[in-house]
């Protein structure tokens, strides 16, 4: 073994598939993106380098730039709070009951393995003001008529209108099961002796958790804050799908959601890889201030 590892052809020999693949599908795409970002580039026109004209008028005229911005930010904001607080909750009741753990495991993780297309459409109708939630509050009473309800995702008054909010909680209960996962797998990592220790000492399970087990996830919450941030940044299939397309004029867009329009639907590819590399530096800045603030300490046990 140590001689294949001195053996710099047989290294490179392992590493190469992997490397080609990277280079094609990851480091040759982004590098073409930012090219394109300084370029009036639509499909069937020639490429004409313009510059920074794309960055300019993606931050000074855009409104709907603003409004992306904003809502993806709310995303970032939510979706990192609220998997961190639901999946270490569940991950901690889920690992101290003994029984049905399995089955409760599969109910909170299978959400996250169904197609977001089909659960954007499936909430969707839920929160239709004539079928689903209003519909059901309709017949316990809490309505005169299902009509009377909210309109989930028809209102657009408010900084964050009510769609957005819907839709940051449909997301969570998709993805809560994921973080649950990671931080479930973290902790069984811990020696039951450290428990047992400090019980023997008089610590309660709820000190238990707040000064053994979340010192030692901390390298497990850090990754998956870093998973949820950049997820929530590139949201896109539940909003596509749950708001009706041109119903909110634009409120509803995040970032994914106006790069899809801009260089899809309006032809604007140049434009558009502008907002996907203004997006790209947002998920690294995000990255890095993760890893920053959320220290990763060395145990030994």
């Amino acid at each position: 073994m140590d001689k294949l590892l001195r053996n710099k052809k047989a290294i490179f020999l392992f590493i190469a598939p992997a490397l080609i693949l990277f280079t094609v599908v990851l480091f040759v795409p982004i590098c073409k993106s930012v090219y394109y970002s300084f370029c009036n580039y639509k499909t069937n026109y020639p490429i004409i380098f313009n510059g920074l004209d794309n960055y300019v008028k993606l931050f000074t005229k855009d409104k709907a730039m603003r409004i992306a911005l904003k809502n993806s930010m709310f995303f970032l904001v939510f979706s990192c709070v609220s998997q961190l607080i639901c999946g270490l909750l569940l991950a901690a009741l889920l690992t101290n009951i003994k029984k049905g753990k399995d089955l409760f495991k599969n109910i909170y993780y299978l959400p996250c393995v169904l197609s977001s297309a089909a659960l954007g459409l499936l909430w969707m109708f839920v929160f239709t003001p004539r079928l689903g939630i209003n519909e059901m509050l309709a017949s316990l009473g809490v309505y005169a008529d299902c009509t009377d309800g909210p309109e989930w995702l028809f209102n657009t008054e408010g900084f964050i209108i009510l769609p957005i909010i819907v839709i940051s909680v449909v997301a969570l209960w998709q993805y809560v099961g994921q973080s649950m996962m990671l931080y479930m797998a973290q902790i069984s990592g811990i020696s039951k002796d450290v428990y047992e220790a400090a019980y023997i000492d008089g610590a309660s399970k709820p000190q238990a958790f707040i000064h053994i087990t979340l010192p030692l996830i901390r390298p497990m919450v850090a990754t998956a804050m870093s998973l949820n941030a950049i997820g929530s940044l590139k949201f896109f299939d539940l909003v596509y799908n749950m708001i009706p397309e041109g119903f909110l004029a634009g409120k509803a867009h995040v970032l994914a959601t106006h790069l899809y329009d801009q260089g899809f639907k309006y032809n604007k590819l140049g434009y558009g890889s502008a907002i996907g590399v203004v997006l790209m530096v947002m998920c690294l800045i995000v990255t890095v201030i993760i890893n920053k603030f959320v220290k990763v300490d060395s145990y030994e046990m």
